[in-house]
């Protein structure tokens, strides 16, 4: 064979893709689609996060309240309860309360911002936790440390398009929008096949000239 009769690496590989046909989609778990191509858009079912809800531990107040506080002159608020991330606030945050609330918890209705434990003398050593009143050392601003409905993702929005080779990020992504199976294509079977008169199977008595298949 000459230089003239040969072809490029990449037009040998378009050659020899042209032979070969997308194979059906078909379902499978998520906890089994790592590493597998996506046959479908998968789009955002609802707002993630779903509620306005806590990016911190600390109080739920209305950052008004807060004006002026610090750590000479703190405000003092009552609490008025407390909240734990996977339940809802059975009251309203009013003028003058603060509910005590753990990371993720949905923010309480009334409230506008939340101020971090270590901004309150529940940070100070060997302080019980309040459970009338709590003192805050420093003016909140409306929205501070408040993670807002939608911020990662809004309803409808394209979160992983078609055609797309699944990672464990994205596993995860799915996993937060509640998919517990998704379509992706069907794994092709492939076959390697040595070929060569040199070659021996293994196990087989070593001969001149001979090398042990080990690729197939």
């Amino acid at each position: 064979m000459n230089s003239q009769d040969m072809i490029s690496v990449e037009e040998a590989l378009e050659r020899i893709l042209s032979y070969f046909e997308r194979l059906e989609p078909e379902s499978q778990p998520i906890t089994e689609a790592l590493g597998q191509v996506l046959a479908e858009d998968v789009r955002a079912g609802f707002d993630i996060p779903p509620l306005d809800n806590t990016a911190m531990d600390g109080y739920a107040v209305i950052a008004a309240d807060t004006a002026g506080a610090s750590e000479s002159d703190p405000v003092r608020l009552s609490v008025a309860g407390e909240l734990a991330a996977g339940y809802l606030y059975d009251g309203e945050v009013t003028s003058g309360s603060a509910v005590r609330i753990m990371t993720g918890a949905p923010m309480p209705d009334g409230a506008d911002s939340v101020v971090p434990f270590e901004e309150t003398d529940e940070a100070l050593e060997g302080a019980p936790k309040p459970t009338s009143e709590v003192a805050i050392w420093k003016a909140a601003l409306p929205g501070a440390n408040v993670r807002r409905a939608g911020e990662d993702v809004h309803r409808g929005d394209m979160v992983i398009p078609k055609d797309v080779t699944l990672n464990a990020a994205q596993i995860g992504v799915l996993a937060s929008l509640g998919k517990a199976r998704v379509q992706v294509y069907r794994r092709p079977t492939v076959a390697i096949l040595s070929t060569g008169d040199e070659l021996l199977d293994v196990g087989e008595p070593i001969a001149p000239g001979k090398i042990y298949d080990s690729n197939a």
